[in-house]
């Protein structure tokens, strides 16, 4: 549990880091924070003096505390170069290392620095990420939203960004709630394509694992509906599996279960993304399923693990990754230097990947 002193550090913070208090104002005196945060004026003068230290305050004897912008002071030897913040949801895990590994790239061309965060697709985590990158005073900031498909409580950290004119653009989703640029894969057409291509094969009992607390499940989703329709297949709710961040840990024991009661009315899968598909490989072959002759699967992404580290070779769809990366710091150079009319969305066209798990049924 957080101590009492901490809880106020973290709420001043926040309020400064968002604009609830504006540089130059003045916070609300000792007593009156003695009353809001039902403390002892000792607890507040400490919250007060770490605040100070950390330059988001500053005392003036007889006249108030008052918020400071030297929290913003970048360190010494980043102070003539220009830092791109990014934030992603994972660093080291499926298709984020190409993505930042092409970030990385084009921002070195420009000798700009790059101060990374992730966020293990927690919103809490993404707070503190953002207020990081505010205090930093990052000149720009790429971003992969966190569980992009469920309302977001950190909008007014993005909203700072565009009050304090800091070019954002996300990557790989973004907030609908928010009107900001955007690089995506066309994650609809990912799905559509990876459904007709089972479709095309023979397939008519076709199933779909999708993600639910992410903006690419939903679209996913919706591609796999549309390949159904026109192809007048009917779209069972039966033979979907959902997940989301929190049940990953427990994908496989819910795959083994979905697959034990469906596996004698499907004959193919269309999964989320390449991790699911080798997860789903991975229970086929525990519970004595052939792939593909018994189940045929489709994945999304075209990652690594597709490539090298499966016993079969996946078939999949592409995403663009190192490119979408390299684009993403593009833009972000040419805004930073004053460019005018660039993209506000950019949608990358996925095509198929042919590999070893698709059964053609006559």
């Amino acid at each position: 549990m957080k101590k009492k002193y901490q809880i106020i550090i973290d709420d001043i913070k926040s309020k400064i880091l968002t604009g609830d208090y504006r540089i130059g104002e003045r916070i609300p005196t000792e007593s009156s924070l003695q009353d809001m945060y039902q403390v002892s004026r000792h607890t507040v003068r400490k919250a007060i003096l770490e605040l100070s230290s950390e330059g988001f305050l500053r005392s003036e004897k007889g006249s108030g505390t008052f918020v400071t912008n030297q929290y913003q002071t970048k360190p010494a030897g980043h102070a003539h170069m220009k830092t791109i913040g990014v934030i992603t949801t994972y660093i080291s895990d499926y298709i984020f290392p190409s993505i930042i590994r092409g970030i990385e790239s084009r921002l070195n061309e420009e000798n700009y620095s790059l101060l990374l965060a992730s966020t293990n697709n927690d919103v809490e985590q993404e707070k503190k990420a953002l207020e990081m990158m505010l205090s930093f005073g990052v000149d720009g900031l790429i971003v992969e939203p966190t569980k992009s498909n469920l309302y977001n409580p950190n909008i007014s950290y993005y909203l700072s960004f565009k009050e304090q004119d800091v070019p954002l653009i996300m990557i790989n989703a973004y907030y609908e709630q928010l009107e900001v640029p955007f690089l995506c894969l066309d994650d609809v057409k990912s799905s559509y394509l990876a459904t007709k291509e089972l479709i095309t094969s023979g397939h008519q009992q076709i199933g779909l694992i999708s993600k639910t607390d992410d903006l690419q499940g939903k679209y996913r989703m919706k591609g796999y509906i549309q390949a159904l329709g026109e192809a007048k297949l009917n779209f069972l709710p039966e033979h979907v599996l959902f997940f989301d961040t929190e049940s990953k840990q427990h994908l496989g024991e819910q795959i083994n279960t979905f697959l034990m009661a469906h596996q004698h009315e499907l004959t193919a899968l269309v999964c989320y993304n390449d991790e699911v598909g080798l997860e789903v490989a991975n229970v086929c072959s525990e519970i004595g399923l052939s792939i593909p002759d018994d189940l045929s699967i489709i994945g999304q992404d075209n990652s690594y693990i597709a490539q090298k580290n499966a016993h079969v070779k996946l078939t999949t769809l592409t995403h663009p990754q190192e490119q979408m990366g390299r684009d993403a710091a593009d833009w972000m150079i040419k805004k930073v230097q004053g460019k005018k009319n660039l993209p506000d969305q950019t949608f990358y066209e996925p095509e198929l990947v042919p590999g070893e798990t698709i059964k053609r049924i006559k």
